[in-house]
C-alpha cells in the first residue's frame, strides 16, 4: 500500500481509543478485586457456611464485571480500536472465577 491508501489516524480515533483501553482496565481491575477476594477467602473450619457464600459472592461480582468488560472488548475490537488480545484478561479472569465458585469449600 502507499502512503496514500494508508487512512491517517485522526485525533478523534486516538482518543476513542485511550478511552476505551482505559475503561477495559479500571473493569479488569474491579474484576481482579473480586477474584482476588474470592481466591483469598479461607474457611475457620466445618461450621462455617458464610465463607462459601462469600467465595461464590465475589467470584460472581467478578465474572459480572467480567461480562461486561467483554462487551466493551468486543465493541472496540469490531470497530478496530483495540486487538483481539485485549480478550485474554477477560478470559483468565472469568475462568478463575468459575474455578473457585466450583471448588468454593463446602460447610
Amino acid at each position: 500500500m502507499t502512503e496514500q491508501q494508508v487512512p491517517e489516524l485522526t485525533r478523534g480515533h486516538r482518543v476513542a481509543t485511550a478511552a476505551g483501553a482505559a475503561v477495559l482496565l479500571v473493569l479488569h481491575t474491579l474484576a481482579g478485586f473480586f477474584v482476588l477476594n474470592a481466591l483469598l477467602t479461607e474457611s475457620e473450619g466445618p461450621w462455617d457456611r458464610s465463607v462459601t457464600q462469600t467465595a461464590r459472592l465475589m467470584a460472581g461480582l467478578g465474572v459480572t464485571v467480567e461480562l461486561l468488560a467483554v462487551a466493551v472488548t468486543a465493541v472496540c475490537v469490531n470497530t478496530g480500536r483495540l486487538s483481539r488480545w485485549w480478550y485474554a484478561p477477560a478470559t483468565g479472569l472469568v475462568l478463575t472465577a468459575l474455578i473457585r465458585m466450583v471448588f468454593a469449600p463446602r460447610p
